[in-house]
């Protein structure tokens, strides 16, 4: 039998907001049963995707605004936690993103946001709506014994 939980936010394209994003990803994460260390993980993949959505996709306006999701699913062994983000802007080519191990990049202090989401989480997505922005897709997983 599967448990589910989902829990959405939206606000205005404020930095402010990233501390609230925080709490829902601390609380769920433990409801799920991670560890400190992987919710702090978690965390700073989610706080890298919200800093992006406002800065980068919705270029700080205000009067667009961000959309997060998370979701938890409780089965048997396996627990999941999956976060999507998602803004108003006018979306990207990941493709095109320089690599932040490069060694031309290795000093630059931008750039490490969806390296830090890839490395941190178990899957990473990218879907791009009709009507604009960009939907990241964030799962991580945890097997209980």
């Amino acid at each position: 039998m599967a448990v589910h939980r989902s829990v959405r936010l939206e606000f205005t394209s404020a930095f402010e907001m990233l501390d609230f994003v925080q709490v829902v990803n601390d609380h769920l994460g433990r409801d799920v049963g991670f560890d400190d260390d992987s919710i702090h993980w978690i965390g700073v993949a989610i706080r890298e995707c919200v800093i992006n959505a406002i800065k980068h996709g919705n270029q700080s306006d205000t009067a667009k605004h961000v959309f997060v999701e998370f979701e938890t699913v409780l089965r048997d062994d396996v627990a999941e936690l999956a976060i999507c983000v998602r803004d108003q802007g006018h979306g990207f080519d990941p493709e095109t993103l320089a690599n932040p191990l490069a060694p031309e990049n290795l000093l630059k202090a931008y750039g490490r946001g969806i390296f830090f989401m890839r490395q941190f989480m178990d899957d990473v997505s990218y879907s791009f709506p009709t009507k604009g922005g960009t939907v990241v897709t964030m799962v991580k997983r945890l097997r209980h014994p």
